[in-house]
């Protein structure tokens, strides 16, 4: 178990079920059945397992954080891939430390102000050590709320641009 200082939001429980019926790009979902481990799943924030029914949908994160709080997110709105499974499942463990910390992993910690315009970001490369890599994490968000400005921080996964997960200030 680790202990995590942030807490990593998965996507919400009402918007993956809207997600199902149709995602953020207008698309209906196209379920499949996983032949192997390792799909980043951002409604539980664990890794897929083979066998297991999932769905890749498109999503919109800061544009769905921006209509939360009444700010218009603007040009920086965007629109990418995630996986989720097709059904509902438990949701996510906090037992678990920070999701996708796989070490030796490129992250990128994109910071954006409370009235959802970008402000800043920082690329980490995870350390080889899971404890360190956890620690990596921990110390980046540090970092990025350490600026009064960040209102939230998404966190991406470098070679895709993929969304993980984001994380509000404390």
């Amino acid at each position: 178990m680790t202990t995590v200082t942030y807490q990593p939001k998965a996507i919400a429980p009402h918007v993956l079920d809207e997600l199902r019926e149709c995602d953020d790009a207008g698309m209906v979902r196209r379920p499949y059945m996983c032949d192997m481990d390792g799909a980043p799943l951002r409604c539980c924030l664990r890794r897929s397992r083979a066998g297991q029914r999932i769905s890749l949908v498109s999503y919109a994160p800061l544009r769905r954080w921006a209509a939360e709080v009444g700010v218009d997110p603007g040009a920086y709105d965007e629109v990418g891939p995630v996986f989720i499974h097709t059904d509902r499942c438990k949701g996510p463990d906090s037992a678990f430390g920070y999701p996708f910390a796989e070490t030796g992993a490129l992250r990128v910690f994109r910071c954006y102000s409370g009235e959802g315009q970008i402000a800043g970001g920082t690329i980490v490369q995870l350390p080889g050590d899971p404890s360190q890599a956890q620690a990596a994490v921990d110390r980046a968000l540090h970092t990025a709320f350490a600026a009064p400005e960040v209102a939230l921080v998404h966190v991406r996964a470098v070679e895709y641009g993929c969304f993980q997960y984001e994380v509000g200030r404390p």
